[in-house]
């Protein structure tokens, strides 16, 4: 019996046209979002989905339901899929960061797994959640095809883990929006398959 998982970019928001950190704003898709999410669900259209799992912010619920509306799976919202939690970045652009917060966004761009601030999750505690929400759904909906819709750094903590490799591998994983990456589980392995491209990433 295999369980297949499809992780799936949230498609694009304003925010990611304009070099903004959308962190946990409630940012709708852009039309390139919507267009990007009706593409994903052409390419799963005959794939049997039986559930989509979104985290709690409007891009990945409004992705999720429109994938629904399009392949017949329901939606459920998931806690473990939500961003990342750095509230004063919400929704400034990555140059105000620069210019309120002095070496903070430097630093997270040098040193992501080692970036702490007072309020703010770290990229272990992001994984943590999200590998346990993702083990659990697996576990209970063994042998179906299941999406789960989520944001960039959620997504690459996710592929970190299931290739057994280091967070502080975090800027190699290039996940454009609505891109799709597969984890496979059976009884004997677990399998995970990125989009075809080079590991390499644009610095954010």
């Amino acid at each position: 019996m295999q369980t297949d998982i499809y992780l799936l970019r949230h498609g694009a928001t304003p925010a990611n046209l304009e070099d903004r950190f959308a962190g946990r704003t409630e940012e709708p898709l852009h039309a390139k979002g919507l267009a990007q999410i009706k593409e994903v669900a052409a390419t799963l259209a005959g794939q049997r989905i039986t559930t989509i799992f979104a985290g709690p912010l409007a891009r990945t619920r409004q992705s999720a339901a429109i994938l629904g509306s399009l392949t017949g799976a329901p939606v459920q919202v998931e806690e473990a899929f939500n961003e990342i939690a750095i509230p004063h970045w919400d929704g400034l652009t990555k140059d105000e960061i620069r210019a309120r917060f002095g070496p903070e966004y430097p630093f997270w761009l040098a040193q992501p797994a080692a970036f702490r601030g007072p309020g703010c999750e770290t990229l272990a505690a992001v994984q943590e959640r999200a590998v346990a929400g993702l083990e659990r759904i697996m576990a209970s909906h063994a042998g179906q095809r299941l999406v789960v819709v989520s944001h960039l750094i959620v997504l690459r903590c996710l592929a970190l883990h299931y290739l057994g490799r280091s967070l502080m591998d975090f800027r190699k994983i290039c996940l454009a929006n609505g891109e799709l990456t597969l984890i496979s589980r059976t009884a004997a392995t677990t399998t995970i398959t990125l989009p075809p491209r080079p590991w390499s990433a644009p610095r954010r």
